[in-house]
């Protein structure tokens, strides 16, 4: 679609309409107008069975969640964007009468690639941090039992815990859930990633193990 249009700035309404008539996914970067890179299967069957595994929990506290066919307004940094999976606190804050579009997450997911990987960790958490709402940003690492938490502490302050042992369990504080790295696999026969993500605490965990060796641990603090 870019490359078939000789205007080179865009106004939201006009990317809206044109995404609307789009056969791939388009992201708007303050007036840009940038094609979005296609998922692997792996990628995929992340984000599904992420999806499948939060679910019933959020349901239950009356939350949302979104996977990436539901479009984020950022306003602040002029972004149109597609998050991997959004968590919204209730019900979606829409971007104008547009119902496809959201303004309100509390935590967004980003599942890593080689090619997105420096934009999903630098620029675009940039755009992210700028959305009152936000609470925590998690990246999944595709290719290695890894998960990153950045919590939001202030409006410029977040601290990044990185969770890579088995045992180790991901805390989502701001909606209360938590996951943990060893009681649920998303591994399968044609899932090559290592990556593993579970449901657990109070809704029941999944009876399952993994038996890779547990890494390590660290925390930092990202000003």
């Amino acid at each position: 679609m870019v490359t078939q249009l000789s205007q080179q700035i865009y106004t939201p309404t006009e990317y809206l309409e044109l995404e609307a008539q789009a056969d791939n996914r388009h992201e708007f970067i303050n007036g840009e107008i940038v094609p979005m890179a296609g998922g692997t299967t792996n990628h995929n069957e992340l984000i599904t069975n992420l999806c499948v595994l939060l679910k019933p929990s959020l349901r239950e506290q009356g939350r949302r969640l979104y996977s990436e066919n539901v479009r984020l307004w950022i306003p602040a940094a002029n972004v149109f964007t597609y998050p991997d999976v959004m968590i919204l606190d209730g019900e979606p804050a829409y971007y104008g009468d547009n119902q496809t579009t959201v303004t309100n997450p509390v935590v967004i997911f980003e599942v890593l690639s080689d090619s997105t990987r420096d934009y999903d960790q630098g620029r675009k958490f940039n755009f992210y941090r700028t959305l009152e709402t936000l609470q925590e940003y998690v990246l999944i690492d595709q290719e290695t039992m890894a998960v990153m938490i950045y919590r939001r502490r202030t409006n410029k302050d977040w601290h990044l815990s990185l969770l890579e042992e088995a045992t180790e369990v991901v805390k989502l504080d701001s909606v209360g859930v938590e996951l943990t790295l060893q009681d649920w696999t998303i591994l399968d026969i044609n899932c090559k990633s290592k990556a593993v993500i579970a449901y657990f605490g109070k809704y029941g965990g999944v009876p399952q193990r993994l038996k890779d060796s547990p890494q390590s641990s660290s925390n930092w603090f990202f000003p």
